[in-house]
């Protein structure tokens, strides 16, 4: 308590000494007003009110200043102040502006509203052109709420969440402070230097409050949000809606300002709805409100989203600057509900300069050194919308309870809780964690681990597992175990491996495995235990085709240097064929019979696909990431993906000193794949794949290359650009040159949202083509459609697609029900 009391002392000193100009901002009916602009006229010194209405204004030294208020939908005003000692406290009261429609000729034959939209189109370009070059300064504080938090989820206890829940079990549970510096450069370059990050309750913590995520330029066609969502002045924006003019107010520099409500045509669209506020004349964007639903915006878990922004005009530089950004979203899934806003100041903006492309790297967010150690007095100094009381609240009660938190007898008592060993423990699995060492130590359980195969039967796996973690996470070291024990083939294999992280900047790795496990042929294991034990017990296929492997394995990994990433890993393996030993079924089918274990023969029983051999095998790898983007922490590096450039990947495989030496091969391989948005119209995907085998004419058939069939008829991946839905397993598997390519276009809507009836369920028309070229076999195609985003309300994890398969002529088609947790 009295560590409580000294701290809140210091605060409040420390905020009353750093007040300038403050105040609290209210309407005529005395109710406070959120998000004011209040800034010096002819500058872009600015902050905004808070939730409360209240601001503070730093500012130099005293002098006479002219004081602005401008918020949307109310009457801009201004004050002259003679100021000669700091704190000076402001307090406005702000009426609503008289909005009519008496400045606007309204037309019978054409909406208002209409002709204000097209001139803003007309002239998107041109102002969006406008700004060049800009440097300015930036603050962002992001704050998420829980309301009635259940005491577990899915069997999971949540906890107090970090000590951010009331008795009610609501609360804060993210609060976080950004301040930074900004370059800009046209179209698309944007530079963060983040000076300072402030985590409530965290010490060494980072926000993700950055700039680059609040970047929302409503002059470009659409705006990223989850989804690409239509912007209501897009070149084709009267596709998507319909607009009415509201009416028109004069802002503090007489410029005329239309205010237009955006309309959406459909409701599942990916579209705002709101109000958008046109500049007469100079068609810019004077503000706006806007709202979207999760749904729209690709988001279930959220209900909505509220998006605000306001301008602010420099007649110096004839630019409509952005001066504040408000985004206030609601969320509510599995009984967790709450609600969030992410506020934004731009300040101090210099247009134009000289800045070029040599300012920038892939480098986009940075940190400077001891950004996440500033105190009490920078914030209160630096930070331009004053915390509200509960936001002060949060910040004292988490920061206290933190130093509690990490003491060693707090710590320890947490993991004594943890720590209880329980009945179901054997079942469900146990960890032991010391907090203060940073170890975890545990055993897996056999929850879900019980599969069905033909080789083994019913297989249990479990496993041990050691992790220590240095350095906040940044280095970390894993020992593993894992037992697999087959009842059928009465065969326990064990198998382990060791990890070693050495840093979180090139993420440097250092592994080394070995022991006994069954593999399948395909080493991308096309099909899940789960789905291969429901398709034997139930149909009676037995889809996944296994070999025995001894092994012992060590790989190392590194980028080195940005976006490109080294992957090399050798291995001495023994290998063995294995064959069926159970024929277990729940529904018997007189008529059917369990295929072979052999993938070259269905009807090869008892015969081995291969001798009993050992062999060599090295693997070496690159990935290049171009145009690969990253954020730097300190001591960390987090590569962002750039949706603008594919990403490549070169491979080389060697097999070598095989006890049989028709089994020694080399292969060479590449793959090419790519996910992008295309503006309003959806999502494309693309993966290809070549290569070719050398010297393999008689080598074992794991060693060929396989491709990823299906035939289980159900998809477990949200798109399927790296399987063949209609192929079977192992039936184009070569030894020999081959060419793989997938395509797969998501319109999100594009295209049903605009049929009648249709447009009220929200699914995804998704359409694909597959391709696959061997040097033996004539080419393979496969055409599909499908609906995506099935399902009610918030779950829409469904997926349905029809697939028709051509190989020299049709071959035949076939239904996909697939689970899909991306729209």
């Amino acid at each position: 308590m009295r560590s409580l009391i000294v701290l809140l002392i210091t605060f409040l000193i420390g905020y009353n000494a750093a007040a300038q100009i403050t105040g609290t901002v209210i309407n005529d009916k005395n109710e406070p007003l959120a998000y004011v602009n209040v800034f010096l006229e002819n500058t872009y010194t600015g902050t905004t009110t808070n939730e409360d209405g209240i601001y503070e204004l730093n500012i130099k030294k005293p002098g006479t200043y002219t004081l602005v208020f401008q918020f949307l939908g109310y009457t801009t005003k201004k004050l002259e102040l003679d100021i000669k000692a700091f704190p000076f406290e402001q307090n406005m009261v702000l009426t609503e502006a008289q909005i009519s429609l008496n400045e606007v000729f309204v037309s019978t034959e054409d909406n208002p509203g209409n002709a204000i939209i097209r001139n803003a189109i007309k002239n998107r370009k041109i102002n969006l052109n406008k700004i060049k070059t800009y440097t300015a300064d930036f603050y962002s504080r992001g704050l998420i709420r829980i309301k009635n938090a259940p005491e577990k989820i899915l069997g999971v206890e949540l906890g107090d969440l970090g000590g951010g829940l009331d008795s009610t079990r609501s609360g804060i549970i993210y609060l976080s402070e950004t301040t930074s510096k900004l370059q800009y450069l046209f179209p698309d370059k944007l530079k963060e230097t983040i000076t300072a990050s402030k985590v409530s309750g965290d010490d060494s913590g980072f926000s993700f409050n950055t700039a680059l995520d609040a970047n929302f330029n409503f002059y470009q066609n659409t705006v990223e949000l989850g989804v690409q969502v239509v912007s209501p002045i897009a070149d084709f924006a009267f596709g998507h809606y319909r607009y009415k003019l509201e009416g028109t107010f004069y802002d503090d520099n007489n410029n005329l300002i239309n205010k237009i409500a955006v309309i959406p045509k459909q409701k599942n669209d990916r579209v705002f709805s709101g109000y958008i506020y046109i500049v007469e004349d100079q068609w810019t964007i004077y503000g706006l409100e806007l709202e979207i639903t999760g749904e729209q915006a690709g988001i279930p878990a959220a209900d909505n989203f509220v998006l605000t922004q306001n301008f602010k005009y420099s007649a110096q530089d004839q630019i409509w600057a952005l001066m504040s950004q408000n985004f206030d979203f609601q969320y509510g899934i599995f009984g967790i509900k709450g609600n969030g806003k992410f506020t934004a100041v731009f300040s101090n903006y210099s247009f134009n300069n000289n800045i070029t492309k040599r300012n920038f790297s892939r480098e986009l967010v940075s940190f400077v050194e001891n950004a996440n150690k500033k105190d009490s007095a920078y914030w209160t100094v630096k930070r331009p919308v004053p915390l509200t009381g509960e936001e002060i609240q949060d910040y004292l009660k988490k920061d206290s309870i933190q130093l509690v938190k990490k003491s060693k007898p707090y710590l320890d008592s947490i993991d004594r809780e943890r720590n209880k060993f329980k009945l179901m423990s054997p079942i469900t699995g146990y960890s032991y964690q010391d907090s203060h060492k940073n170890y975890r130590i545990g055993y897996d359980g056999i929850t879900s681990k019980v599969n069905y195969n033909t080789v083994q039967g019913y297989h249990i796996n479990s496993g041990l597992y050691y992790v220590k973690n240095y350095d906040e996470y940044k280095r970390y070291f894993s020992a593993r175990a894992n037992f697999d024990y087959g009842f059928s083939d009465d065969r326990l294999r064990v198998n382990g491996s060791l990890l070693y992280k050495f840093n979180n900047v090139s993420r440097a790795t250092i592994s080394l495995s070995g022991g006994i496990t069954t593999q399948q042929f395909n080493e991308m294991e096309p099909i899940s235990p789960l789905i291969n034990s429901v398709a034997s017990l139930f149909f009676e296929n037995n889809f996944m085709k296994l070999y025995d492997k001894s092994y012992l394995s060590l790989g190392y990994s590194e980028e080195l240097f940005n976006g490109f990433r080294l992957f090399g890993n050798i291995s001495y393996e023994r290998r063995k064929a294995l064959f069926n030993t159970s024929d277990q079924v729940f529904i018997n089918s007189d008529s059917k019979v369990f295929s072979s274990n052999n993938p070259l023969d269905p009807t090869a029983f008892g015969i081995a696909p291969f001798e009993t051999h050992n062999i060599v095998k090295l693997n070496l790898a690159t990935q290049i990431n171009f145009g690969q983007n990253y954020m730097s922490y300190p001591n960390t590096k987090v590569n962002l993906n750039n949706e603008t450039y594919p990403t490549l990947t070169l491979g080389y495989e060697q097999g070598m000193g095989a006890t049989n030496p028709d089994y020694n091969f080399q292969q060479i391989k590449a793959r090419l794949y790519q996910n992008f948005d295309v503006s309003n119209k959806g999502r494309f995907g693309y993966n290809m794949r070549v290569g070719k085998l050398f010297n393999a004419e008689n080598v074992a058939f794991m060693d060929f290359q396989h491709f990823n069939g299906n035939q289980t008829n159900v998809g477990m991946t949200g798109t399927y650009t790296n399987v063949f839905n209609n192929l079977e397993y192992y039936r184009l598997s070569t030894n020999n040159s081959y060419f793989e390519s997938h395509f797969e276009h998501n319109f999100r809507g594009f295209l049903l949202n605009k049929i009648p009836l249709l447009n009220k369920l929200g699914f995804n028309t998704v359409v694909g083509f597959h391709n696959l070229s061997t040097t033996e076999n004539k080419p393979y195609q496969e055409f599909s459609i499908g609906l995506d985003n099935i399902g009610w309300g918030k779950f829409r994890f469904l997926r349905l697609d029809y697939v028709r398969s051509y190989q020299g002529g049709y071959l035949n088609d076939a239904i996909i029900f697939g689970l899909s947790f991306f729209n």
